[in-house]
């Protein structure tokens, strides 16, 4: 006998899945996001970014390494195709390489790589997750990097989340966490900090909606000013962060 789809199921299984992608995109998820400021702490040292900037440059890293990290966040997403099962760890290798080298600045390429590494292994300890144990071996045993976009998204498809909410859950956490970071850098009060992060939630789905129709060859992303501030941050003589 057929039976009718129980529509209170459905609804449960859909709250469930976005409760554990609000539990996994909340940018206090102990990975280590915390630690790093991806340049801006020698940008705020050198009062080369000041209060008054940061909503317009938040922005606009949105615009350029935001949609950089939501295409490897999509293109992670499809790693885990079942259809491809067999290419799984050359398709994840692949991607984690090619956005290893559109990130220039080594203190971001390996902070980002930090944080990647410490997500993919929380999320393996939530369950039995073969691609997700697949994924990790394959980085360890050819000493690839494991980027937190790339994870975020490979994750998210093995958990069956819809990929545009996942999208957008990285992003949104991506920029909480450096609006916590100017917290700690700038005269930044907590109202303040509010309010730049809820002005900041349109560039968040322009991010994504633009992320949806390019690839990791097709996309640019062009910071040349915070690259240079991730390059110098080894070099401060006090730091707050290690990136």
């Amino acid at each position: 006998m057929n039976r009718e789809p129980n529509p209170d199921c459905a609804a449960a299984a859909e709250d469930l899945a976005e409760l554990r992608l609000l539990h996994l995109a909340d940018s206090a998820l102990p990975i280590g996001a915390l630690a790093h400021s991806f340049g801006l702490e020698t940008l705020v040292a050198g009062e080369l970014l000041t209060v008054r900037d940061l909503p317009e440059f938040l922005a606009g890293y949105l615009q350029e390494a935001g949609a950089l990290e939501a295409v490897a966040c999509r293109e992670a997403y499809r790693v885990a195709d079942p259809n491809q099962r067999g290419m799984l760890a050359e398709r994840w290798l692949d991607l984690n390489d090619a956005l290893s080298a559109l990130k220039p600045a080594r203190e971001s390429r390996d902070a980002s790589a930090s944080l990647g590494r410490n997500f993919l292994q929380a999320a393996i300890t939530l369950g039995d997750f073969p691609v997700l144990r697949e994924a990790r071996e394959a980085s360890v045993t050819s000493k690839s990097l494991i980027h937190h976009a790339a994870a975020f998204g490979l994750v998210s498809a093995v958990l069956g989340f819809d990929v545009n909410r996942a999208v957008l859950a990285y992003l949104h956490q991506m920029i909480a966490s450096l609006v916590s970071a100017c917290q700690r850098l700038l005269p930044i009060g907590q109202n303040e900090a509010t309010s730049i992060l809820w002005n900041l939630k349109p560039a968040v789905i322009e991010a994504s909606a633009f992320s949806a129709s390019r690839t990791l060859d097709t996309v640019t992303c062009f910071m040349p000013l915070l690259d240079w501030g991730a390059m110098e941050h080894p070099a401060l003589r006090t730091r707050l962060f290690i990136s």
